[in-house]
């Protein structure tokens, strides 16, 4: 028997074993990265607030003493720069830690059975399996067994709801849909239905700690940006802004500096190396800066 090259694995990535099934069913523990939602950074990200505020604070002078040039649109930085206020990090962590207590809320409503015990979770994992964290990217909702005593809810009852989606629609967590791992037609009209309403009428985050909040995607880039060492400028840019936004309403690409003109609910991301791809796919239109 002949053995051809496997394809490329991924990058390993550390996790605890739990316990074996059997001779080749190990049972390990998988972090799960929820798709098409992104909440707001804890403390773990950049430290606690001080800490963090001196990145942000790095970042907004940078960006006011021409440090970052032409590697940023000025319409870009301006954007940044409302966004990047004394307060910016201790509202963007608080933020983070709400965002946690608001999905515990949920995982303990949603899951709780009328004879007490706790519901187990049902995964769907996304189009693109793992991310490059090692992360299992998935869809959350509660399991229903199916059977006579816990009977699946119909397909479009609230029961059936994915975390996701709840995240979203709270406010808690803004829209981050990242081709390829994106809903059927029918979830993601529902999906940008909830964004759309979260945004619009300020839920969550919004209404706690205001419009001009860094949104996760926003702060992780400010971050970037705010690093001690910066040995070049428009390198660490581009690598804060990768990904490239397509504006939802009309399929226009405005690529990875553009994305504040999108409101939040209506912005796709996609990775460069899946461009050409969702291009096709998506029929989108040419790529603009």
């Amino acid at each position: 028997m002949t053995v051809s090259d496997p394809p490329p694995a991924g990058k390993p990535a550390p996790r605890r074993l739990v316990r074996t099934s059997d001779g080749d069913t190990p049972v390990v523990e998988q972090p799960i990265r929820m798709v098409s939602v992104d909440t707001p950074e804890k403390a773990g990200y950049a430290g606690a607030p001080p800490a963090a505020q001196a990145v942000l604070d790095r970042c907004r002078g940078r960006l006011t003493d021409g440090t970052y040039g032409a590697a940023l649109p000025d319409e870009l930085r301006d954007h940044l720069l409302e966004r990047l206020t004394p307060d910016a990090a201790h509202r963007h962590i608080t933020a983070g830690e709400r965002a946690s207590a608001e999905f515990d809320r949920l995982l303990d409503r949603r899951l709780a059975r009328p004879g007490g015990e706790r519901r187990r979770v049902a995964v769907l994992p996304a189009g693109e399996k793992i991310d490059r964290y090692g992360r299992l990217l998935a869809y959350l909702s509660p399991w229903f067994a199916g059977g006579p005593n816990d009977p699946v809810p119909p397909r479009d009852a609230p029961e059936r709801r994915t975390f996701n989606l709840d995240m979203v629609a709270s406010g808690w967590g803004a829209l981050f849909l990242v081709h390829p791992s994106l809903p059927s037609a029918p979830d993601l009209r529902l999906l940008l239905r909830d964004a759309d309403a979260a945004w619009t009428e300020r839920r969550g985050m919004w209404a706690e700690f205001g419009a001009d909040v860094l949104l996760a995607y926003e702060f992780r880039a400010c971050v970037k940006l705010g690093v001690r060492n910066l040995p070049d400028p428009k390198a660490t840019a581009a690598s804060a802004f990768q990904r490239i936004c397509v504006d939802l309403r009309d399929r226009s690409v405005v690529g990875p500096f553009g994305y504040h003109r999108v409101p939040p609910s209506q912005r796709l991301w996609i990775w460069p190396e899946d461009y050409e791809q969702a291009r096709a796919t998506l029929k989108l239109p040419g790529r603009s800066a």
